[in-house]
């Protein structure tokens, strides 16, 4: 439980940062691609054996490191997009509502059971996330708005579930820090490219505020993938159980978070949301 506490505390400190980057006028996407370098070095520093590059590449695992790679700043581009044309409240909960995805995989593909009380925490933790992510004005999609946030719903799923079948399947415990490296290793490679592609357009600055928030944001990052798959090893509770309590507490914390830190206002269908979550985490883990 003190990696799955450790893991929800520092993605919280995720969204603390890019709360920060509007207040620093710092450019979010170079920012993101320094996270993701520096990401890739903490995980190699807290790697106790010797890199091998050849043991990289044979690695069973590589091909799934890159995908999860391109998907990370995908699907966090998607985000960026959703919030601009659909608005936050959309972008959140859509991103939190993928948690559906690797529940309902968890028992298709690893035999996982529920009880009765499980799958209503686990409804209840959705009920809640949408309701803690409602501003003043009331949330509506219009059908020709889906498409941007069904991607980062598939996508969001996606990498939690590609992270749990390779921590299921292809990982070993003393690899955990050389794995997260190499994912956001592919992370930042995809966003280097992808500067590179826009660079005779709009050449990039290099900008020390930039480089700063990138490390502000790549320790907490890293850390919070780390984390999440040693908590994924507890014998105590199942895939179904780590996923919702890490998702609705991110909720939580953060909104706690954003009122001592920014004093963020809340409406009382948040405090509703926030009142629904912690009974949805009682009910997934202590039954």
């Amino acid at each position: 439980m003190i990696d799955l506490a450790l893991s929800i505390f520092c993605s919280s400190l995720i969204f603390v940062v890019f709360k920060l980057y509007t207040r620093f006028k710092i450019e979010t996407f170079y920012a993101i691609v320094t996270n993701y370098v520096v990401a890739c070095v903490t995980g190699l520093l807290f790697f106790e054996k010797k890199v091998s590059t050849h043991e990289i590449l044979q690695a069973p695992w590589l091909l799934g490191t890159l995908l999860l790679g391109v998907l990370f700043i995908t699907v966090f581009n998607l985000m960026a997009k959703t919030s601009q044309e659909n608005g936050v409240s959309v972008a959140s909960v859509a991103t939190k509502m993928s948690l559906v995805i690797p529940v309902l995989l968890g028992v298709i593909l690893y035999q996982e059971k529920l009880s009765y009380l499980n799958i209503v925490g686990i409804l209840l933790a959705l009920i809640a996330v949408y309701f803690a992510s409602l501003k003043k004005d009331r949330l509506r999609i219009s059908r020709n708005s889906l498409l941007l946030p069904a991607l980062v719903f598939l996508g969001s799923g996606i990498i939690d579930s590609t992270i749990k079948y390779m921590q299921e399947t292809q990982l070993d415990r003393s690899e955990f820090p050389l794995f997260s490296s190499v994912v956001f290793a592919g992370a930042a490679l995809s966003g280097i490219l992808l500067i590179l592609i826009r660079a005779p357009k709009n050449p990039p600055r290099p900008n020390l505020k930039n480089m700063l928030g990138g490390v502000a944001l790549g320790i907490p990052n890293y850390f919070s993938i780390f984390f999440l798959l040693r908590a994924l090893q507890n014998e105590q509770l199942n895939s179904a159980s780590i996923f919702t309590i890490n998702n609705v507490a991110i909720v939580m914390f953060s909104t706690l978070l954003g009122i001592l830190l920014f004093k963020e206002e809340l409406s009382p269908k948040n405090w509703l949301g926030v009142a629904m979550a912690v009974v949805s985490i009682l009910l997934v883990a202590l039954f």
